[in-house]
This record gives C-alpha cells, structure tokens and sequence, in this order.
C-alpha cells in the first residue's frame, strides 16, 4: 500500500491491468516514423522482456512487406499474445491468420461520422457485419478485441449494442476507443461504465486534449482492466498514452501490478533510438530530468533522504538518480560530486569551487563533470597530465562508406587508427576505440548536441555521458564540426576516466 494515501484507493478492476502495447501499429503512425523489421524485433522482444500482455505487431492488411515483418515478431516465441490491426471485413483476418498471430483487435466503425462518410454502411449493417467477423475469427482460434472507431463521438446506446453484440458472439473483450483525443474523463467513465456491464472491456485513449492519462484512469475507474498504450506515448498527431505512465501510476498509486517496472528505461530507450523521436528531458518516468537534482536544497534534502523530493526510486524504472551542476548549486551538492569522484576538498575548497560552479552556471552553461574536476585541480593547485589527448581527425562521408582516422597522444605515445561506421562521427568514435584497445571499453551512456550559434556556420556543442567499471563523467566539448566536437568530447572523457587506472590502455590488434 502507498502510505503517502494512508489507505489505497480501490478501482473497479482485479489486483491487475493487462496491457496492449501498439507502438509497433498505432506508434509508427507518428509522421516520419518508420520502423525496419528488426527494429520490430527487437522493440517486441523488449517488450515482452517487460512482460506486456499483447503486442500488437502490425496490420497485416497493409501489404506484404509490412505481413512479413508480422512474421518476424511472431516466431519469436514470446509470453505475450501477438496481434494484428483487422478492419470490418474478412480478407484482413484472412492476412491476419496467415501471419501466425495469437488474436485481432477488429476495428469497426462506431460513429455516425465514420458509419456513414468513412464506410458508407449504417449501424444495422455493422452489427451484423461485427457478429459474423467474430464469429469467424473465434473460429479460427483467435483471440478477438472488438474496437468500437471513434467511440467517444458514438451515441452510447449503440456502443452498448455493439459490446452485447461482440460479446454474445464470443469476443474476449470490446474496447472504447478515444480515436481523436476528443474526450473527457467524466463522458469516458460513464460510456466504460456501461459497456463494462456486457463483459471485458479495454480502453484506447489518445493525448489531444492533454487527457490521455486522465481518461486512462476514468476507465479503469469505471471497469476496464486492459490499456491500450505506445511506448514513450508515441503516435499520430499528440500520440497515445504512454505505456510506462500507465505502468508507474498503477503500481505507485494503487499497487497494480501490470509490467515489469525495471524494464521501463531500456524500453523507451530502445524506442526513442529506433524512432528518432527524442525523449523530452522533462517526461514523467524516462525524461532526462525525471530524477536529476540541480537545486541546492532539493540536492541537500535528497543526499539526507532519497525520497525527500522524489515519488518513487529511480531504481524502480531501472534508472539510476542523478546530481547535476548549475548556479543552484550549494555546498552540500558540490561535495557530493567531488567525493563521487575520489576528490578530497576542504570546507573552504569546496565554498570557491562552489562560487566558479554557480559563475558557469549563470552563463547558461552546462557544468559538466570535467569543468567541476577542472575547478577543483585549480583551487587546489593541482596539475595533471592528460593521458589521452586528439592530435588530428580526419572524418570522409562522402560517396561512400563513412571513414575517419584519429593520431592520439596515449600517455606520451602518438597512436595512429582508422574506421568505417554508419556515419563520421560513428566512424571517428570506432577509430578511437581502435586505438585506445579493449582496456579502454568505456560506455556511452548519454550523447546530446545542442546549436549554440546560428547560421550555416553554427557553432554545436557536444555533451556526453561515459562510464567505465564503477565510474562515469560527463564532458562537453564545442567546434563547428559536429564531428570533432563529438570526438573531443569523448576523448576528454575517457582521458578523465582512465586517469585513475594504473596501466596504459594498450592499442587493439590489427584483426580487431
């Protein structure tokens, strides 16, 4: 039970929801979002890694390419029930059946916009139309969810003929859909309410409106216990509710279980990556920032209590909590980087490293883990020798495969080393592995480029994250070339993490 509430409150659902994940259908509508079949593959895989209930894989309607990559996801041999997009007629589920998939969800039209203008049929007729597809799919073995197409704009009686209709003809389940966003929490607890009176009944609700989430709870509220939801939210115009949203609220607000919570950051890693569509660095659950402590007394009141200023542990998501640098920095904050870092500082070390954070910071900058290092070998008077520094890089995209050569100084030695990627900055940064060798096999675990000047001759600066063994930096670095900028980051990065090792990255062997 939370005891933030003293007492849980109850939904109308069982001790759990099930999800239906469409990332893979409804998600790669989001305009410029295409997904390859491996790509697919591998977001299922994650996906039932997660423990979703049902992925929708596709519509196999769409043709053959898009069938085959069906294919693909369901001899994968998953827990979860695959599924396929079916419209209201019988040839999709034909498709359907021949991709191997485990149920449909069946799409028919449920307002009057899409009875008589999308599908120039009338309400008798989609009845009917409805009891013989899922009779016929029953049939077949399938697992069948009939979707009533814009719902939250269909008279309520008629919704509730088409759930008796679906369920008397042995569907699992009916789902409301919110197809435009266009609804709200009190007219989706009333009609969900209704429907759920018929038998099992989901809820597929987008974010127009801002209410996706609200209109979630509304319905589980009212009886339904299955989500339809897209990883990171993504999809056409302002997206669908969020699957690690729906996750986190249930567990942390009502101790509902639904999926594996630890899998929730890898996941929507995974997807943005594939997809292209960035992560918000203010998103709830898998933002950047969603447990990043900047402010001196929130950083003070976390380093005493880490839930002083945060609902649920970053570990819960599999995330890890994050202390950053700015001019809301204070004492408490500062030190606490500086021991993650093995520096030893004074009180009155620590107040002028403290005073160069805060000046950075009020410049707009990002304070980095290698400017705080910097400020405290200053202070200090500290001087240390780089032990791995960017001589020269060469990067060619051009025509042809992507190549790039470093010449590194390691530890006083000039190291030489070439390498092809899928593009030049992929290549330079597989140059510099080459020549750093396997010693040298640092994580990149966060890569941001941000425009600092305008123009055709921008200016970019590169932050990245890097870790190795039990340690991690962040390091940014400025050029016009996106390229050397990347480089030099990563360079300066792993300069700071190897610092601390006693021996000489050795370079990788000419077979490597």
């Amino acid at each position: 039970m939370n005891e933030r509430f003293g007492k849980t409150p109850e939904l109308r659902t069982s001790d759990s929801v099930q999800l239906l994940d469409t990332t893979l259908r409804d998600g790669e509508q989001a305009p410029g979002v295409s997904l390859t079949p491996d790509e697919k593959a591998d977001i299922a895989r994650a996906l039932d890694r997660a423990q979703v209930d049902y992925i929708e894989a596709g519509s196999a309607c769409t043709g053959p390419g898009e069938r085959e990559t069906i294919k693909r996801v369901t001899s994968l041999g998953l827990d979860a029930t695959v599924t396929s997009f079916a419209r209201g007629v019988q040839g999709d589920i034909d498709l359907a059946l021949d991709c191997d998939v485990g149920g449909i969800t069946l799409v028919v039209p449920a307002s009057e916009r899409h009875i008589e203008s999308k599908v120039g049929t009338t309400r008798e007729g989609v009845v009917q139309t409805t009891d013989e597809l899922v009779a016929y799919a029953k049939d077949h073995g399938l697992w069948v969810e009939v979707i009533g197409e814009d719902g939250s704009r269909a008279s309520p009686e008629f919704l509730e003929e088409l759930a008796r209709t679906s369920h008397d003809a042995g569907a699992d389940r009916f789902c409301f859909a919110d197809t435009v966003g266009h609804t709200s929490p009190e007219h989706t607890y009333d009609v969900v309410s209704r429907l759920a009176e018929y038998g099992p009944t989901s809820t597929h609700t987008h974010d127009d409106l801002g209410l996706a989430m609200a209109n979630v709870h509304a319905s589980l509220s009212a009886g339904a216990d299955l989500v339809h939801t897209t990883v990171n939210g993504i999809g056409e115009r302002a997206g669908n509710v969020a699957l690690e949203e729906v996750a986190i609220a249930l567990a942390h607000c009502y101790d509902v279980e639904s999926v594996k919570l630890d899998e929730l950051y890898a996941l929507a890693q995974k997807v943005a990556h594939a997809t292209g569509v960035a992560l918000p660095p203010n998103k709830a659950v898998v933002g950047q920032n969603a447990f990043t402590h900047e402010s001196g007394i929130h950083t003070d009141g976390t380093l005493k209590d880490d839930a002083m200023y945060e609902p649920y542990s970053p570990e819960t998501v599999g995330r890890e909590r994050r202390l950053v640098l700015g001019k809301h920095a204070g004492r408490a904050g500062v030190k606490a980087a500086l021991d993650e870092h093995g520096v030893d500082a004074t009180d009155e070390e620590v107040a002028a490293v403290v005073s160069r954070v805060k000046e950075l910071g009020d410049r707009g900058k990002r304070v980095t883990d290698a400017d705080l290092l910097a400020f405290a070998e200053d202070v200090q008077g500290r001087e240390r020798d780089r032990q791995v520094e960017l001589l020269d890089l060469t990067a060619a995209s051009g025509g042809g495969t992507p190549t790039a050569s470093v010449r590194l100084r390691v530890d006083g030695d000039e190291r030489v080393a070439s390498g092809t990627g899928s593009g030049p900055v992929d290549a330079a940064v597989k140059a510099v592995r080459k020549a750093l060798g396997p010693d040298a096999d640092a994580q990149l675990d966060d890569y941001h480029v941000d425009a600092i000047t305008g123009g055709t001759d921008a200016v970019v600066t590169v932050e990245v994250t890097m870790s190795l063994g039990d340690r991690s930096v962040s390091v940014a670095a400025s050029d016009a070339d996106i390229t050397r900028a990347s480089v030099q980051a990563m360079v300066d990065a792993l300069d700071r993490l190897l610092e601390t090792t006693e021996a000489t990255p050795e370079p990788a062997s000419a077979d490597d």
